[in-house]
């Protein structure tokens, strides 16, 4: 399986480039200086449709790189007495009103928009982390930092779907904010909420992709585990790349090893650059039978 760990420092890179002073005034001599620690690694591919394409979050970044910029100087929110000019492109969706995906770059959000930017700057980096149960952080101190960070996210994104006209693209995120928050076990309301959003998001478009590969394994690590099969396969047949290995771990955890291997040779099949890992998988489930695929699994560097 191939991990994308370049992807975070490219992204923090880009983030930051922007709002780095150009003067910084000497540090004191002798005087400790404190500097943010580093993002470990994800452990899941960024990307679960196809592990070898950058994930959306970063192609969007690109295309709002690459569209016409209009600049605009607007009232600081921070001190309306003074002025700033805007000439950077953010990502910006509809927060109501809309049945589709609809993504435009734009320097500024206008009526019933949102600038999403930075909050799927930070789901990246969760889903990194935390798309499936359990969790997986090598530093406590970052989990508590995701955390803290997780909470303020889903409130925000909580009080955007709480409208009953509130957009795909809101519910989308608040949905796997919510799986996410469940897996970093911050509280069973999660559970509950993220079952309602996917009622809601599969109501506009039973056959979503994403939403599907996202309830199944949702689901299926909640429990629910017949319950979870028609959603992955058709996250399957819609060719989430992810969804094989969530299927697989489904069928295991029913204790079903024909149907587990069945669907990891088939991974083999249509993506033969992970026959390496489909034959370890394999083989585990000859060996030990009942296991969790994601705590076999180890990232590659």
């Amino acid at each position: 399986m191939t991990f994308k760990p370049l992807a975070l420092a490219c992204l923090a890179i880009a983030l930051t480039a922007c709002s780095t002073p150009s003067h910084k005034p000497a540090a004191p001599q002798n005087a400790m200086v404190f500097a943010e620690p580093e993002l470990t690694p994800p452990f899941y591919a960024l990307n679960p449709f196809n592990y070898n394409e950058p994930p959306p979050f970063e192609i969007h970044l690109q295309k709002a790189t690459a569209a016409p910029v209009t600049k605009m100087v607007v009232n600081s929110s921070e001190d309306p007495s003074k002025k700033i000019t805007l000439e950077v492109n953010k990502l910006i969706i509809p927060t109501v009103n809309s049945n589709t995906r609809s993504m435009r770059y734009a320097t500024l959000a206008g009526q019933d928009e949102i600038d999403i930017t930075d909050i799927d700057d930070f789901l990246q980096l969760v889903e990194g982390k935390a798309r499936h149960y359990p969790p997986r952080f090598t530093e406590r101190q970052e989990r508590k930092g995701f955390e803290i960070k997780l909470k303020r996210v889903t409130q925000q994104l909580d009080t955007l779907a709480a409208n009953s006209n509130a957009s795909f693209d809101v519910l989308i995120r608040a949905f796997k904010a919510s799986v996410m928050a469940r897996n970093l076990d911050l509280g069973s309301v999660y559970t509950t909420k993220s079952l309602t959003y996917a009622q809601r998001i599969l109501k506009i478009n039973q056959d979503d992709a994403e939403a599907n590969f996202w309830f199944g394994f949702g689901l299926s690590e909640g429990g629910g585990h017949r319950e979870a099969i028609p959603y992955l396969e058709k996250a399957m047949k819609a060719g989430v790349q992810e969804a094989y290995l969530s299927a697989a771990n489904n069928y295991i955890a029913m204790e079903n090893k024909k149907n587990a291997v069945q669907v990891l040779k088939n991974y083999k099949v249509k993506y033969p650059q992970e026959a390496e890992v489909a034959d370890r998988l394999i083989q585990e489930i000859e060996k030990q039978g009942r296991w969790n695929v994601w705590q076999v699994m180890t990232p590659k560097n």
